[in-house]
């Protein structure tokens, strides 16, 4: 099972919330996921960005991938991977 660290959008038309979630690579992108590690919110200013890293890092170690846009957010958050 191929796993990766992605989005999902919820929130209203034109209100988007995205949550950073573990799912596997062939689920939909807003269906069964394996576990939350962290939301943005691009609506506010500055964005608010919430990350749990460890429990990234974790999934990172068993071999999971994260997409560009998650990847993005970790870098503009400080963090390095």
């Amino acid at each position: 099972m191929a796993v990766s660290i992605r989005l999902t959008r919820g929130g209203a038309k034109k209100k988007p919330f995205y949550r950073v979630i573990v799912a596997d690579s062939r689920s939909k992108r807003d269906g069964k996921f394996i576990e939350i590690v962290g939301h943005f919110d691009p609506k506010n200013r500055p964005e608010s960005i919430e990350l749990k890293m460890d429990r990234i890092k974790e999934w990172m170690k068993q071999g999971s991938r994260m997409s560009p846009a998650v990847k993005k957010l970790v870098q503009d958050k400080g963090y390095s991977i």
